[in-house]
């Protein structure tokens, strides 16, 4: 009888040792502590809690990074349409000569040419949404890039400065300012949905949520500035500033320049304009760095922060390897071990027991 009580604790405990052994096997095998989310009963609330705010910091690093590619792809345009307005105010502008009107002509194809660019840049898009475009974001804000030379702006641009004469410089300009101004239908280089005040010419700049309680500003406009504030001889915004001087010298013929002082005087109007878009234009990128550098900073935040939470979590959730190595080790020795006594024991006879 003692025997039997002896082999009977001793698969007891050999059961005990298997269930063991299976359990730190199977962790072994998943990483985890428990096989089913229910087995942290204790632990559940921590648990939730700390998933769901993983999830949060995941959410704002991807909209992070969402906004990041799309001010990347505006500093570009940004910065050829900068070349541009410098290119034609410091270089092409200057060259502007009443004494030499056969120059014109081809200064006026390279506006021309110029135009055409400047409006597919402002179509730019970033993951099927275009950048310039406001909330419209199916739309492009300039429904008729390569049209722009022969366009209602260019026209009455055109026909403006068709007209300059002796003492009348002033006016002409007014006249092409007024032009770039006019957000008409046919007239207007610009979409309906983004020079109208009660949609796109109303709305305020596009925001992506970055942490909690923070919009971060990143959106640009097409008809208007954004961040910066443009200056000297300006219509307010360096999109038509630029389209206005780029339409000015497209639009100069030889005939032009009959009027030596007053095609001087345009000339250095068109110079003030282009400059003032190409200085707004730098300012703006500025400004869209900062706000990019801030962006950068608050991702990675999140990320140090996620990974912070996730390390918590891993403590809860998954088993310390090297640890839990050790413990099976020791488990399946002391397995053996009990295997070993059944067996012995198993062999004994009645008067080898009795010894």
């Amino acid at each position: 009888m003692a025997r039997i009580d002896v082999l009977g604790r001793l698969d007891a405990d050999a059961a005990v040792l298997r269930a063991r052994m299976q359990s730190l096997t199977r962790q072994v095998t998943t990483g985890l502590r428990v096989e089913a989310p229910g087995d942290l009963a204790p632990q559940m609330p921590r648990v939730l809690d700390l998933r769901a705010e993983i999830g949060r910091r995941d959410t704002y690093g991807s909209t992070i990074t969402q906004a990041l590619a799309r001010t990347t792809a505006a500093q570009q345009t940004l910065g050829r349409l900068g070349e541009i307005a410098s290119q034609f105010g410091n270089t092409v502008a200057m060259k502007l000569d009443p004494n030499d009107p056969q120059s014109l002509p081809f200064a006026a194809t390279q506006a021309r040419n110029a135009l055409i660019e400047v409006g597919q840049l402002l179509n730019t898009r970033q993951n099927d949404e275009y950048i310039f475009g406001g909330s419209d974001f199916a739309h492009p804000p300039v429904p008729d890039p390569n049209g722009l030379p022969t366009g209602g702006l260019a026209s009455q641009i055109a026909g403006a400065i068709a007209l300059l004469g002796p003492g009348n410089a002033a006016s002409v300009a007014a006249a092409t300012r007024a032009a770039a101004l006019d957000d008409s239908p046919g007239v207007t280089p610009f979409s309906a949905y983004i020079v109208d005040p009660g949609r796109g010419g109303g709305e305020p700049r596009r925001s992506v949520a970055s942490a909690d309680g923070t919009a971060t500003e990143v959106g640009l406009f097409a008809s208007r500035n954004a961040a910066a504030t443009s200056t000297g001889e300006t219509t307010g915004g360096w999109a038509r500033d630029l389209l206005r001087g780029l339409a000015s010298i497209a639009a100069l013929t030889p005939a032009s320049a009959a009027s030596t002082a007053d095609f001087s005087a345009l000339a250095e109007v068109i110079r003030g304009g282009l400059q003032s878009a190409a200085r707004a234009l730098a300012d703006e990128q500025g400004a869209l760095g900062l706000t990019e550098a801030q962006l950068g900073g608050m991702q990675t935040r999140h990320l140090e922060m996620r990974d912070s939470l996730q390390e918590q979590l891993a403590g809860i959730e998954e088993i310390d390897l090297a640890k839990v190595l050790t413990q099976l080790q020791s488990t399946k020795t002391s397995l053996e071990a009990s295997y070993n006594a059944i067996g012995s024991l198993g062999t004994l006879s009645l008067s080898r027991f009795l010894r």
